[in-house]
């Protein structure tokens, strides 16, 4: 069976904390229905299939300025980007070695001294080229809420519960296969700003970090059958709905373990048409 989902990737040098757990800049009053912001998604994607129909491409990223999802408005890029000499950068960017990244920190459910709340997961996939080669020795960094949807992060005031035994972060290498595999909690659902009763889907962060500091690319994984998937404009930003699925873990019976976690099996493709969406330079959701 092929498990394999694309995400997209951007060379972010971003926040531990997602933009979309703070208020949005939002057009208009800031009070907008759910059901005018899902009117304007479902306009844009049907923009988005009439062009395909008329011999375009699909639109595999997000519009830079994507009007549902109110702070692009005012975050997206307007001139453009200013190329610098990598090397140059690189001399005063952060470096880590494989001795840096203990085996343990892809176990979040350990890190505290007793154990977090929640259902425990197993994520486990491949970090691939666009042929489907393995990207070996890869930083994989994990992202993400706890159960109850908080981020351990003094701007998130969303008033669910902090949980003391979850931190809500993790590293991995990825092993000769391109393999990587965190165990953690699978995290809570949470409101942000965007428009009034706005939720977000469950979904994790990934980052990863190629050779160089300045390679960083980061995106999103979410959990299959959501039923926010439709009126979030963070995940309907991307027009292709094929796209868009390869953002979806798959659960996998076979990764669960026997009375102790679930399994999802997500592989990150970083290059190719079928590339995983990875967010963009102006973006840190």
């Amino acid at each position: 069976m092929d498990h394999t989902r694309h995400i997209h990737l951007s060379p972010l040098l971003g926040e531990s904390v997602p933009h979309d757990t703070l208020p949005a800049p939002a057009r208009g009053s800031g009070q907008e229905s759910q059901d005018s912001v899902t009117a304007e998604i479902r306009a844009i994607e049907a923009d988005a299939a009439r062009r395909v129909q008329q011999g375009g491409s699909p639109e595999l990223h997000p519009r830079r300025d994507y009007p549902p999802y109110r702070s692009s408005l005012l975050r997206h890029p307007t001139h453009e980007l200013v190329r610098v000499d990598p090397e140059e950068v690189e001399r005063v960017s952060p470096a880590f070695g494989h001795t840096d990244v203990n085996v343990l920190e892809s176990d979040l459910t350990i890190q505290h001294v007793g154990e977090p709340l929640g259902e425990r997961m197993t994520v486990s996939g491949r970090v691939l080229d666009g042929e489907g080669r393995p990207v070996r020795h890869q930083l994989v960094e994990l992202w993400q809420a706890n159960a109850g949807g908080r981020y351990v992060h003094k701007r998130d005031q969303h008033p669910a519960p902090l949980d003391p035994n979850f931190t809500g972060v993790g590293r991995v290498i990825t092993g000769d296969n391109g393999e990587y595999k965190f165990t953690t909690i699978k995290p809570g659902a949470y409101p942000w700003k965007n428009h009034v009763n706005a939720w977000r889907p469950a979904h994790i962060h990934f980052s990863l970090f190629g050779n160089a500091f300045t390679q960083r690319l980061i995106t999103q994984m979410y959990f299959p059958g959501d039923p926010l998937f439709a009126l979030d404009p963070i995940y309907q930003s991307i027009a292709d709905p094929a796209a868009r699925a390869r953002l979806v873990g798959t659960y996998d019976h076979d990764l669960s373990v026997s009375e102790w976690s679930i399994g999802y099996n997500w592989d990150i493709v970083l290059t190719g048409p079928k590339a995983t969406w990875m967010e963009g330079e102006d973006a840190h959701d």
